[in-house]
C-alpha cells in the first residue's frame, strides 16, 4: 500500500432491508466491526440504501460511535464503484478500487498497520504470507464445508424438532469426502522406487550363487531387510524375527509381501514399475505396501538425479493414472467424429515495441528479456484480434490481468476505449497502476477482486493464461453481458468440477465423456512443456485442443459464433490456445426477432 494515500480513501457499504432487528446486511456488520476493532478512522465511509432502506433513520443508532458515516445514493457513487458489488474501498484518484469483504478486510487491516506499526494484534489477523485471512476461506470448498456449513447444519439440527429428521446432507458430504481414498500427486516416491530396482537388478547381475540351498531368494532377502531397515528408522522397541537355522531367513511378513508382489505381477509382468504401480491403484483387491520408507541410501539421492519415469501421471485424481487411459478417453472422439479443431489465425500482426513508450513494454513488469519477448508475441496475438473488433466507446475488461500486460497495451493502443484490469492480487494491480501513472493514462481502471463482484456492462473480454476454471469463468461472464471474447486458457489440469461449473461443458461432449475421463482429458492437456519430448507435447496439444472445442460449443449453445486458433508462433507458450467468440449470430437472431415483431405490430395495425 502507497503511504500516501493512507488518508485518501473512501469506503462504501450496502444499506439494505432496514428492520429493528437487522439493521445492516452481514458483510456491513462485519466491516463496521472490524473497523471498531482496529479503531479504524481513517476512511470516509458512506452508506449506500437501496430503496427498501432509503428512508430507514434506524441506522443512526447502530453505527459504532467512533466511525463518521454519511448517506450516499447509488446515483452518486464513482463510476468504479458502480461496475462491482459492495463493500468497495475507493482510492482518492478514483481509478483503482478493492471490491469484497475479503478483499476490504484485508485491506483495513493492513492500512491499521501501516499508519501505526506498534499494531501487531491487528496484523495477527492475516493469515499465510498476510494476503489472505486468518479464518477466511474464499476458496476452498472443504474449508467452506467444515467451517460454515456444518455448524450451520449441526445448529439447525439441533434448534428443530428431530421428529421426522433425517440427516444433514452436509454430514452426508462430510463422510462421503472422509471415505474417499488419498490423492496421489507426487511422483517422487515412484521415482525413488524405480532407483531401488535398478539397484537391485544391478547387484543381482554381479552377485554369485547365494549361500546356503535353503536360503530365501535375493528378492526375498531385499524385501525382509526393507522391512528391517524400516522398523530401525521408525524406532521399533520389538527387535525383527529372524528365521531358524535351516537357512530360512525369511520374515513371515516379508514372505507375505512376496506372495502378494508375485501374484500382483502375474498379469502385468514386464511392464514398467510405473505402469505397474498406476494399474495397482484400479486393482479391486487392495496390494500391500512393501515399504513405505526407502532405504537411506535412496532417500539421499536428489530428486534431480532420479531415473526420470516413461509415462507421465495424471493428478488431481482419486487415483493415479498414466496415459494407458487416456486411449480408451480418445477412443470416444474418434468413433464420434470428434477431433481438435484448429483454424489459422486471422490477422496475426507485430506491435512496433520499439517505438511504443517504455512503460509499455512487458520487460517494465518485472520480467526477463526473454519471457518479456514471449509476452510480447503473446500480446501481439490477442491485440491484433481485439483491434478488429473494438469500436470507439467500447469498454474492454482484462479478467485475470496479473500486472496488466495485456490491458496496458490495450489501453495504450486504443484510447478511444475504456480499459478495466479485474485482478484480486494487490501486488500484481498496483504494479499495473504504477506503470499506468507513469504513461499519463486515463482511460483505465483497476479493480482488485474475485470475478464474481464485477457486474459492470463491457463489450469485449480478455484474458490472458487463466487459469484452469477461470477460463470458463470469464466466457460465462462475458456471456452473460452479450460480449465478445477473447481468452487464452492455462492450467488445464486444474479443470475440476465446482459449485458453479460441471465439465464437460457442451452438450455434445457430455455425450460422449463422462466427468472423470473429461479429467483425464485435462490432465493431459497440461502435457506441453518444452521439456517433453515432441510426440508428447502433440498429445497434449490436441487435447488442449479437445478440451477448448468442448468450451467453444458449450458458448455456440448460447449463440456465439466460436473458433479455436494457435497464437503464433508456437514458442511464445506451451499453452497457446486462443479461443474467439463473437456476437454475430447472436445480433442477427436479435434482428430477426426484432423485425419479426415490428411485422408483427403492423400486422396488427392494419
Amino acid at each position: 500500500m502507497k503511504k500516501g494515500s493512507l488518508h485518501d480513501e473512501c469506503l462504501y457499504l450496502e444499506l439494505s432491508h432496514c428492520s429493528e432487528d437487522r439493521i445492516f446486511p452481514l458483510h456491513t456488520s462485519i466491516v463496521f466491526f472490524l473497523m471498531s476493532y482496529c479503531d479504524t478512522t481513517s476512511m470516509k465511509v458512506f452508506l449506500v440504501p437501496n430503496k427498501d432502506a432509503a428512508d430507514c433513520p434506524l441506522w443512526q443508532k447502530r453505527v459504532p460511535a467512533n466511525i463518521p458515516v454519511a448517506l450516499l445514493s447509488e446515483q452518486e457513487l464513482p463510476p468504479v464503484v458502480r461496475i462491482c458489488r459492495l463493500p468497495a474501498v475507493v482510492e482518492s484518484d478514483g481509478n483503482f478500487c478493492r471490491a469484497g469483504l475479503a478483499v476490504v478486510l484485508r485491506h483495513i487491516i493492513q492500512r491499521t498497520y501501516d499508519i501505526d506499526s506498534s499494531r501487531k494484534d491487528v496484523l495477527e489477523l492475516l493469515g499465510f504470507k498476510k494476503t489472505c485471512l486468518k479464518a477466511c476461506a474464499e476458496v476452498s470448498q472443504w474449508t467452506k464445508l467444515c467451517e460454515i456449513s456444518i455448524p450451520l447444519a449441526v445448529e439447525n439440527f439441533i434448534r428443530k424438532s428431530i421428529d421426522h429428521q433425517g440427516i444433514p446432507p452436509e454430514m452426508l458430504h462430510l463422510e462421503n469426502k472422509l471415505g474417499e481414498p488419498v490423492h496421489i500427486h507426487n511422483d517422487d516416491k515412484i521415482r525413488r522406487q524405480k532407483l531401488r530396482q535398478r539397484t537391485r537388478n544391478k547387484n543381482n547381475n554381479t552377485k554369485k550363487a547365494s549361500n546356503g540351498g535353503a536360503g530365501c531368494s535375493d528378492e526375498v532377502s531385499d524385501v525382509t531387510k526393507d522391512l528391517n531397515e524400516e522398523k530401525k528408522d521408525s524406532k521399533n522397541e520389538e527387535p525383527t524375527q529372524e528365521g531358524s537355522e535351516g537357512g530360512a531367513g525369511c520374515s513371515a511378513e516379508g514372505a507375505d509381501v512376496t506372495k502378494a508382489l508375485s501374484e500382483e505381477n502375474k498379469d502385468t509382468e514386464g511392464l514398467s514399475l510405473e505402469l505397474r504401480t498406476a494399474l495397482s491403484k484400479l486393482a479391486v483387491e487392495q496390494i500391500p505396501v512393501v515399504s513405505s520408507r526407502e532405504q537411506p541410501s535412496i532417500r539421499k539421492v536428489k530428486t534431480s538425479d532420479l531415473p526420470p519415469l516413461e509415462h507421465l501421471f495424471a493428478e488431481g485424481l482419486f487415483f493415479t493414472l498414466t496415459d494407458i487411459v487416456l486411449f480408451p478417453c480418445l477412443h470416444y472422439f474418434f468413433e464420434n467424429g470428434i477431433s481438435a479443431r484448429f483454424i489459422p489465425h486471422p490477422c496475426c500482426s507485430s506491435q512496433e515495441w520499439s517505438n511504443l513508450p517504455v512503460a509499455v513494454n512487458p520487460i517494465e513488469g518485472m520480467l526477463s528479456p526473454e519471457r518479456a519477448l514471449r509476452k510480447q508475441q503473446q500480446l501481439d496475438n490477442i491485440i491484433s484480434i481485439v483491434t478488429k473488433l473494438a469500436k470507439p466507446g467500447d469498454t474492454i475488461v482484462d479478467f485475470c490481468s496479473g500486472g496488466g500486460h495485456l490491458g496496458i497495451v490495450l489501453a495504450h493502443t486504443l484510447s478511444s476505449c475504456q480499459v478495466i484490469l479485474v485482478e484480486n492480487k494487490e501486488e500484481s494491480l498496483e504494479r499495473a497502476k504504477d506503470r499506468c501513472d507513469s504513461l499519463g493514462l486515463q482511460n483505465i481502471w483497476f479493480l482488485q477482486a474475485n470475478l464474481d463482484y464485477f457486474t459492470g456492462s463491457f463489450e469485449i473480454g480478455v484474458a490472458l493464461h487463466a487459469c484452469g476454471v477461470a477460463t470458463d469463468m470469464v466466457i460465462d461472464h462475458c456471456i452473460m453481458a452479450q460480449a465478445a471474447f477473447v481468452v487464452c486458457p492455462c492450467c488445464y489440469g486444474f479443470i475440476q468440477n465446482t459449485v458453479k461449473y460441471t465439465f464437460p461443458r457442451s452438450q455434445r461432449f457430455k455425450s460422449v465423456l463422462s466427468c472423470k475421463e473429461h479429467m483425464v482429458l485435462c490432465r493431459f492437456a497440461d502435457q506441453t512443456a518444452v521439456q517433453l519430448p515432441a510426440e508428447r507435447r502433440l498429445i497434449g496439444k490436441n487435447c488442449m485442443g479437445l478440451v477448448d472445442l468442448d468450451r467453444a460449443l458449450a458458448a455456440e449453445d448460447h449463440g456465439y459464433t466460436v473458433y479455436v486458433t494457435s497464437m503464433e508462433p508456437d514458442s511464445c507458450s506451451p499453452k497457446n490456445n486462443l479461443i474467439v467468440g463473437t456476437r454475430e449470430q447472436l445480433n442477427a437472431l436479435t434482428s430477426m426477432h426484432n423485425v419479426t415483431k415490428d411485422n408483427n405490430q403492423t400486422a396488427n395495425t392494419t
